[in-house]
């Protein structure tokens, strides 16, 4: 049964949206950013890098297929809250163990639905990503001003550092499927169980670090390469990521990153990154690999990008040697992908794992483990 519980979205410019409590009670924050996927929503929100985010679904009607123990990509949901249009009145699915209300008031996260998402998608499209804040049960009666001021009193994205908050405490191993190519050692910065299981599908033991791993104890395991993960928060706050990454490039070692880690790879070879007005994310995403001519349709989910031409080949900043922007997406010429020419290591943007899809880009996890395989051969 759909509730009649009142709640309210505010966003910080002012703009209200009054509808129905979904999931947990209570009030949550967070920048409020919108998803155009159509699918795979329990993938949504078990991805680390939503940490600190109000995610509004552009797809109207939500939670059909409820929730099952197969399909999350981490221990639990990190989305701070979640907007719908219309929750799915059943659960219509032989997987699912129960319904996505359950889970999300299970999860203690907050939500709102029975509002127009198209309308809060346009006014963030307009006016960008913002700080956001959903008030239901006792909180939906407090004074619109107030709402106002809580919202306005949250923290923003940009300067945070959210890696401490979705890593492990503590390393873990899966060992590598068919042939094995050696360890890989995978900074957790919100990784997620989709890029676990390809990295081992390609034959590595894949050994997932904390954040705050040092350059010696990454070592100390005798990785053949390193990958860094999605994430949230940042690049720009994380220092301490650079530094282990310019290690790893200082000896040599494959490095391959995604998402978060294409930033912080830019970052170490001497590139900016800066905050996009909304973001990228969604599952409908056409990116050029510049290489091929090929137009992929990727699985996005960044509020930051790196700063680079995206045309022509520079040399790093920071003495690396040459280096291209691989990668272009094609809505708005947002560098998608880099690819160093004198060192082994390249990253995107995207999500090549991509589940629940769609896997275009799925074949960058194969030109990794190739170019492991050849910088393998090579020393030998």
């Amino acid at each position: 049964m759909i509730d009649t519980d009142p709640a309210v979205l505010v966003l910080e410019d002012g703009s209200r949206y009054t509808g129905r409590a979904y999931g947990a009670r209570g009030r949550t924050l967070g920048e409020a950013v919108f998803a155009t996927g159509m699918t795979g929503y329990q993938e949504t929100l078990t991805d680390p890098s939503y940490a600190g985010q109000i995610v509004v679904m552009t797809a109207p009607h939500i939670g059909n297929t409820g929730v099952n123990d197969e399909d999350p990509e981490s221990r639990r949901i990190w989305v701070s809250g979640y907007v719908v249009r219309d929750p799915s009145r059943v659960v219509s699915n032989f997987r699912a163990n129960r319904s996505l209300d359950d889970d999300l008031a299970r999860n203690e996260v907050v939500g709102i639905s029975g509002i127009d998402t198209r309308a809060v998608t346009r006014r963030l499209r307009d006016a960008g990503a913002m700080r956001a804040g959903i008030f239901s049960g006792a909180d939906a009666a407090l004074d619109p001003e107030e709402q106002l001021a809580i919202v306005r009193s949250g923290a923003q994205m940009a300067g945070q550092n959210l890696s401490a908050a979705v890593s492990v405490a503590e390393a873990t191993v899966t060992p590598a499927r068919g042939e094995r190519l050696g360890v890989l050692a995978v900074l957790d910065l919100g990784v997620k169980q989709a890029t676990i299981d390809n990295l081992a599908d390609r034959g590595f033991e894949v050994h997932v670090l904390p954040q705050d791993v040092t350059l010696e104890q990454l070592l100390a395991i005798e990785p053949v390469a390193v990958f860094y993960s999605n994430g949230p928060g940042d690049p720009a706050a994380s220092d301490d990521h650079v530094q282990l990454l310019r290690g790893v490039l200082d000896r040599e070692l494959p490095f391959f990153g995604i998402c978060f880690g294409n930033q912080l790879l830019g970052r170490a070879l001497g590139l900016g990154t800066y905050k996009l007005p909304y973001g990228h994310r969604g599952i409908n995403q056409p990116v050029l690999d510049k290489a091929t001519g090929r137009v992929e349709i990727t699985a996005h989910n960044h509020g930051f990008a790196v700063d680079a031409p995206v045309e022509g080949v520079i040399d790093s900043p920071n003495g690396y040697g040459r280096l291209e922007v691989s990668h272009v997406g094609l809505n708005d010429n947002v560098v998608e992908g880099l690819r160093a020419l004198d060192i082994p290591a390249f990253s995107v943007q995207y999500h090549p794992e991509a589940a629940a899809g769609p896997h275009d880009a799925n074949y960058l996890f194969d030109r990794f483990r190739d170019m492991v395989a050849a910088h393998l051969a090579k020393k030998n």
